[in-house]
């Protein structure tokens, strides 16, 4: 059954057929509105890349404010790894009330990431690019 971009089933939950062939087929853009575009789609698929904030970095710079917009071999590597990451995506699968959870997790000064497992299999992964801010809060909160 198809909801809300994500097929469910008793495997678990994966991504839309019909969203992989857009992301497929999504061109080279020209403009930092235009990987904003792309960046929103990928966005909502990122609970199923591993490492989606690292890999999404050199696209991301290119849309804030007062950055210039030039495509690097870097930002070119982005677009293609993140589409190939899209549309390669696992099936994750939907938590049980019973069985023991497994919580892995990474942190640097550019991002946080973690992946949550039952069983040995996929539940989520969660991926958080951290702004100036937030770091200094860590920091702050770590000092106390």
């Amino acid at each position: 059954m198809a909801v809300l971009g994500h097929v469910a089933s008793s495997e678990g939950i994966k991504v839309d057929p019909k969203k992989i062939e857009a992301v497929q087929s999504w061109p080279r853009s020209s403009s930092a509105t235009k990987i904003w575009s792309f960046l929103i789609l990928a966005r909502y698929y990122r609970r199923f890349v591993e490492g989606f904030s690292s890999i999404a970095t050199p696209l991301t710079r290119l849309t804030q404010k007062g950055s210039p917009f030039r495509w690097s071999d870097e930002c070119e590597e982005s677009f293609q790894k993140l589409k190939t990451a899209l549309t390669i995506t696992p099936v994750l699968v939907f938590s049980s009330a019973t069985g023991s959870y497994t919580v892995y997790c990474d942190a640097s000064r550019i991002g946080i990431r973690c992946v949550l497992m039952q069983e040995g299999r996929v539940i989520a992964y969660g991926l958080h690019q951290l702004n100036p801010h937030e770091l200094a809060v860590i920091v702050h909160a770590l000092k106390i």
